[in-house]
């Protein structure tokens, strides 16, 4: 036992000689016990007791900005099934904004601090990504079935509660995920590296702050050459389309994907959606960032379900002239293309449900710890001053009362789900938010889409729910957008953790972000999308999915083909048996897959793990090169490519979004 005296830390500590300029970031995993690891973490990086954090300003700034964000994530998820990251951008626009105004006014009005600029930035998250991919997905599946619109007044209040339900779930995940096994979470370490090199001085932080804004001028002119032509369709719709802005479409572009040698493809003929490679330097610097080992897992399975799987159902398949329906669920197209992700998926999910479940059990004393709400007397008596700062638990019971019985009366009242079945759905909203968020501190990718289809898998054995699409499509939506929602909120708070920020006043800037977000996302949708026939024309690819599953399982569970419930078994078996591996051999750990990184290789497509790895092994290859030189800049860099592709998607997204508002009225 560790015998040395734990100092009382009731007060906080003097404030730290770091400053905005040159601020150390804990990026690596501290060791020892997770008390340990706390004080460690809260004696020599924590300054939010120092420097002004939750302000109105950041507050209205991060609102505003997000609400901007929320109708452009809701246009691009409609196009292309996809939403964009909101933080970085948030960051930039603000340190611009404020730094302009308060050079205009000759220092009137001061600049943000760098915490107050995080603080903007969780209301910016929270406000842009937690509420419009509800629309976009669950709700707009019931559209497609139903050719109705749901009222406003169903629509926003769903949408709130979905969001704030994510939101208050993440607060027991947060000192097990961020403090003690400190999961890398790659989009709030490029956060708070983007904000550390926007406040950079030092020569040393200039040089990384360099390095990054290179790297950010590079990933915005391969977001730029992605992108643009996307505005440039919008633009032919309304017959604005320069001649000069057509005739460049036609030679300087990167396509959005590469198809990759013919010889490669497993399949004698046809081919298979997502085997490719993508030319995003947004995920390669997901994957420097995220590290060999979970991408090397997803890649490894992904080539499995490529390479091995799907071909060989495919085989069956045309060995039995299709009957058997090995495959029922691959046809994507009427070209025939095969996609293997829409069998995978079960498989996959399957796969980080059970792992996630099963970290929990095997970490139950240190999640019973943060449960322990009843016993704040005692532990401030043993100088725990991380209770003071942390959200306490007590908010979790206090939020969920409220939210539970809003989200129930809605589903009740609005597409009839019995108030058990609307209770079920809340609790497994729980089971959603801890895979997301556990998927999302380890690979940076939410599996908001897959979850959801758990849910509407578990939905259609329900009594009660069987044969219904609304109660499927709204369970699913509610858990989904809680899922979402906590891991976002989780990404935002391991920026703040890296900074030194307080955890708990970052908490409800985020929580004030949902309504901003609500407040702009539900009036788009039906200024965009105004009826059945103007969705269709979008053709969502995330809409369609969750309509198409939706249908098939009100069917019956039974129309699922049945290698895809032995995948959900073996599935769990692999969910269940790495981190177990892991808990029983503990230096094997490094040898051993990633469960996350192999459910995840399962529910995305072969051309995203692919980019991961490539990501991966830079960073492995320039560590056996210098590796105190990609100590330094690997990070930076990597933050850089993430920031700069998808800053200029976004400020794109935001052009389409105009032109589409005129395209549609």
């Amino acid at each position: 036992m560790n015998s040395e005296p734990k100092p009382n830390l009731v007060a906080p500590p003097p404030a730290p000689s770091i400053s905005d300029e040159n601020v150390e970031l804990p990026v690596g995993a501290f060791t020892g016990t997770p008390e340990e690891k706390d004080r460690h973490w809260f004696e020599k990086y924590y300054r939010g007791d120092h420097q002004k954090q939750l302000t109105l300003r950041a507050v209205l700034m991060g609102g505003v900005l997000g609400m901007f964000m929320a109708v452009s994530n809701l246009y691009t998820t409609l196009k292309i099934g996809w939403s964009f990251g909101v933080s970085i951008t948030a960051c930039v626009i603000s340190f611009v904004v404020w730094n302009t105004v308060s050079s205009l006014f000759r220092g009137k009005f001061s600049r943000m601090t760098m915490l107050e600029n995080n603080c903007m930035q969780s209301t910016a998250t929270a406000a842009g990504s937690s509420t419009g991919s509800t629309l976009a997905t669950c709700i707009g599946a019931l559209l497609l079935i139903t050719g109705v619109h749901q009222p406003w007044y169903v629509a926003a209040p769903f949408v709130l509660f979905t969001a704030a339900l994510g939101v208050f779930l993440a607060i027991p995940m947060k000192r097990q995920m961020i403090n003690h096994e400190q999961l890398r979470f790659p989009t709030g370490i490029a956060t708070a590296e983007t904000l550390r090199s926007l406040y950079s001085k030092g020569a040393e932080a200039l040089k990384q702050a360099y390095s990054l804004l290179t790297a950010l001028i590079f990933g915005g002119v391969v977001g730029l050459l992605h992108s643009y032509a996307v505005l440039g369709e919008q633009l032919k719709i309304k017959n604005r389309l320069p001649g000069w802005f057509e005739k460049m479409q036609s030679w300087l572009y990167l396509p959005d994907t590469l198809d990759l040698p013919r010889w490669l493809n497993p399949l004698s003929r046809g081919s298979m959606a997502g085997f490719a490679f993508e030319p995003s330097v947004l995920l390669i610097g997901a994957g420097m960032i995220t590290g060999m080992r979970v991408s090397l897992s997803m890649f490894a399975g992904s080539a499995l379900l490529y390479w091995g799987i799907a071909p060989y159902l495919v085989s069956l398949d045309a060995a039995n002239s299709g009957v058997a329906g090995y495959v029922a669920s691959f046809k994507m197209s009427p070209a025939g293309d095969i996609n293997p992700v829409r069998w995978a998926l079960w498989g996959g999910t399957s796969v980080m449900v059970f792992s996630s479940l099963a970290q929990l059990a095997l970490n139950w004393r240190t999640i019973a710890r943060a449960f322990m709400v009843f016993k704040k007397e005692e532990r401030t008596a043993h100088g725990d001053a991380m209770e003071a700062i942390e959200v306490p638990n007590s908010w979790l019971v206090i939020g969920l009362i409220p939210i539970t019985i809003g989200l129930v009366t809605v589903q009740y009242f609005a597409f009839h789900i019995s108030v058990y079945l609307g209770l079920i759905s809340v609790a497994f909203s729980f089971v959603t938010a801890l895979v997301c968020c556990r998927a999302t501190g380890e690979t940076d990718t939410t599996p908001i889409g897959a979850m959801g289809k758990v849910t509407q898998l578990l939905f259609a054995v329900l009594p009660g729910a069987q044969g219904i699409a609304s109660i499927n499509l709204m369970a699913a939506g509610t858990t989904a957008a809680a899922g979402g929602a906590a891991a976002d909120l989780l990404t935002d708070l391991k920026s703040g953790y890296l900074l030194g920020a307080n955890p708990r006043k970052q908490f409800i800037a985020q929580f004030s972000g949902i309504f901003f977000g609500v407040l702009a996302v539900v009036p788009a949708w039906y200024l965009m999308v105004p009826d059945k026939k103007t969705l269709e024309a979008f053709n969502p690819p995330a809409t369609n999915m969750w309509k198409a599953v939706a249908d098939l399982l009100t069917q019956g569970v039974h129309m699922l083909p049945r290698t895809a419930l032995w995948a959900i078994v073996i599935g769990a078996g692999v969910g269940v048996g790495l981190p177990l591996l892991e808990k029983l051999f503990p230096k094997s750990r490094a040898y051993l897959p990633s469960a996350m990184g192999l459910g995840l290789a399962w529910v995305m497509p072969f051309q995203n793990c692919l980019s991961f790895l490539i990501g991966a092994l830079i960073v492995w290859g320039w560590e056996k090169v210098n590796k105190k030189n990609s100590d330094a800049y690997a990070i930076p860099i990597a933050s850089g490519l993430v920031a700069g592709e998808s800053l200029i998607a976004a400020f794109l997204a935001i052009a389409c979004t105009l032109v589409g508002f005129l395209a549609v009225r």
